[in-house]
């Protein structure tokens, strides 16, 4: 059967072309350098680490690192099955030109929707600002810029950044629902829990 191909937007287009006129090699080595964090590889040991930590930890950061690792496996494996039913060419095959000012090609020529590294953010900030709640804006904007390094050294289309984005966060929402992880508050220390009633009669 053959796969369903999708085109790139005039959005797609438009970005694709800027971010191929004003890259230099500098900017693609960078780029490529800070897009790593979001690989599954690293997310996966580190999510591992994490679990690992976490046993000698707390009811809640045990909780949190089980949430993390069953959030990590998915959106690590979902990517894969959706690169398999979609066709669509990746950016670096169509708009960059011969002088490639540094563009190197990235994965499979039709590997491109959705992104899997913004799957990878979107499913790990989500899972982060729930955890930690304070820190959401830090993480959303770090994510922000790490998603937009696919867009910058060409690996992915707007679209396929904003889309994986989207399925990392129902993904995330999806484990919680599943899991029946949909607070924290019961998993708190008995110290922090009567803290917690302090705040809340104060």
């Amino acid at each position: 059967m053959q796969q369903p191909s999708i085109p790139p937007t005039w959005l797609d287009t438009a970005v694709a072309k800027s971010a191929a006129k004003h890259t230099n090699p500098i900017i693609q080595n960078c780029a490529r350098s800070a897009t790593w964090a979001a690989d599954g590889r690293v997310l996966g040991t580190l999510a591992s680490a994490a679990w690992i930590i976490s046993r000698a930890g707390n009811l809640r950061q045990q909780a949190v690192a089980n949430h993390f690792v069953a959030t990590v496996a998915l959106a690590v494996v979902t990517p894969k099955i959706m690169k398999r039913l979609a066709d669509r060419t990746r950016p670096d095959r169509v708009v960059v030109g011969y002088d490639r000012h540094g563009v190197k090609t990235s994965g499979k020529p039709q590997d491109s929707f959705p992104s899997g590294h913004s799957v990878h953010i979107g499913a790990v900030v989500s899972a982060l600002s729930w955890a930690y709640p304070d820190k959401a804006a830090a993480f959303w904007g770090v994510g922000a810029v790490l998603a937009a390094t696919r867009v910058g050294v060409l690996a992915h289309w707007t679209t396929d950044v904003l889309a994986g984005l989207t399925l990392g966060v129902t993904l995330e929402n999806a484990v919680r629902r599943f899991s029946g992880t949909t607070s924290l508050s019961s998993t708190r220390t008995p110290d922090a829990s009567r803290a917690y009633r302090r705040d809340r009669r104060s």
